[in-house]
């Protein structure tokens, strides 16, 4: 992950191809175990969602290729920090929503997903902005944006991260799986390891565009 977001641009769409191919594979067969009669009317919306972003990351690295022409730039280096710092805000909100969920977690959050609390949820958004924050201050090249930016991306990470996981399980549940996939044995699929990446990445794009 780390080296597929760091190292240019066509490493970036070699990682973004990698992870939509496999998740829309295991969202078809989910989708085929739920409704066997209709799944196949997902699969124009599924080229459509691979064949667009695509034509945006070849855009996107003709434009890249263009900063990294002689010395990086610092459009370049500051680039993949807001990638990085979803992923990250994704790590410690699921960490610490785990561990606080653990010790002081009395409330469900969802029938969809039973172990996940009110208490562990909301304690890891806020830890989780209070990590982002801080890190947003101590790394030089983060001043590329107020660290009031940095907190509002790791909230926003947080949240909608957080229904990325529980729309996963509702599909998951619906199909009567444990699992979306195999490919890491033990961890389960694709979809299990970047469901909340999936939904977050969308709307920390829009503010993003939008208000920065």
């Amino acid at each position: 992950m780390i080296a597929g977001l760091l190292i240019n641009a066509w490493s970036f769409f070699l990682l973004f191809i990698v992870i939509m191919v496999g998740c829309l594979y295991e969202f078809f067969r989910i989708v085929k175990k739920i409704s066997p009669k209709r799944y196949l009317y997902y699969l124009p919306l599924g080229l459509i969602y691979i064949v667009l972003p695509v034509l945006l990351m070849l855009s996107m690295g003709i434009e890249f290729r263009i900063y990294t022409i002689g010395t990086l730039t610092h459009e370049w280096i500051f680039t993949p920090l807001i990638p990085c710092a979803i992923i990250f805000s994704i790590w410690i909100n699921d960490t610490m929503a785990y561990i606080v969920g653990s010790l002081i977690g009395k409330n469900s959050l969802s029938k969809i997903s039973p172990n996940k609390t009110w208490e562990g949820t909301i304690g890891g958004a806020i830890l989780c902005v209070t990590v982002i924050t801080l890190l947003s201050l101590i790394i030089p090249r983060a001043s590329a944006l107020t660290w009031q930016q940095w907190m509002h991306i790791a909230g926003i990470s947080a949240i909608t991260g957080t229904l990325g996981d529980l729309l996963e399980s509702k599909l998951k549940r619906t199909a009567g799986i444990k699992d979306s996939g195999s490919f890491m044995p033990g961890h389960g699929g694709f979809l299990d390891r970047f469901d909340s990446l999936l939904v977050a990445v969308p709307f920390v794009w829009l503010y993003v565009y939008l208000f920065v």
